[in-house]
């Protein structure tokens, strides 16, 4: 079966902020169906975490003594997995963040966040975990994107910072427009369809 030529379709590039949408047939453990935000692109390679991808632990079962904040924890990707990255929509408020885009941050002071969280000002809404990350060296993206691998899209600070819906790819492949739409809905079996 010939694959969709995304790039025909769509002309957006990548760029930090901007989200990698998974090919509908591309079967890994990590990316299949996933929507990737990039926190990173240039001459030097490019990363992000994967949004829609979560772990079924607590994050207290990762930090000891933390509150039990009601937020779920994300598998960013396959690099450095033994690390745990957080986003974030406190900007200033966590001193050294790094902008995304719009309201979304990453990183900063990790003892200022500690105390966010365990004054409970912090709502879960405001921060997303991820174990690991996804990364490309220089050029890889590139060669992936010709080959159809992924599509480049945009979304909104609040599709970034939902962990509650489980349909996100789906959802901004619809945002995109009738073609886009259309591929949403193949079925992940082409067989049983």
């Amino acid at each position: 079966m010939e694959l969709l030529d995304f790039n025909k379709l769509n002309k957006l590039q990548p760029a930090k902020g901007h989200v990698l949408i998974s090919e509908p047939f591309l079967d890994d453990d990590y990316f299949k169906r996933s929507v990737i935000l990039l926190c990173e692109h240039n001459e030097e390679g490019t990363f992000g975490f994967v949004l829609n991808n979560y772990l079924d632990i607590k994050l207290t079962d990762l930090i000891e003594d933390l509150p039990d904040l009601k937020t779920r924890v994300s598998i960013g990707g396959p690099v450095n997995s033994d690390n745990l990255f957080y986003i974030h929509t406190l900007g200033d408020k966590i001193p050294g963040s790094i902008p995304i885009f719009g309201n979304v941050f990453m990183g900063g002071n990790w003892d200022v966040l500690r105390v966010a969280l365990d004054s409970g000002s912090l709502k879960e809404e405001d921060i997303r975990f991820f174990v690991g990350y996804s990364g490309w060296s220089p050029g890889q993206l590139e060669e992936e994107l010709s080959r159809s691998s992924w599509i480049v899209g945009k979304v909104e600070d609040s599709d970034v910072m939902d962990q509650h819906s489980d349909d996100l790819w789906k959802r901004v492949l619809k945002g995109m427009g009738k073609n886009f739409s259309l591929i949403a809905d193949y079925p992940e079996d082409p067989t049983m369809n």
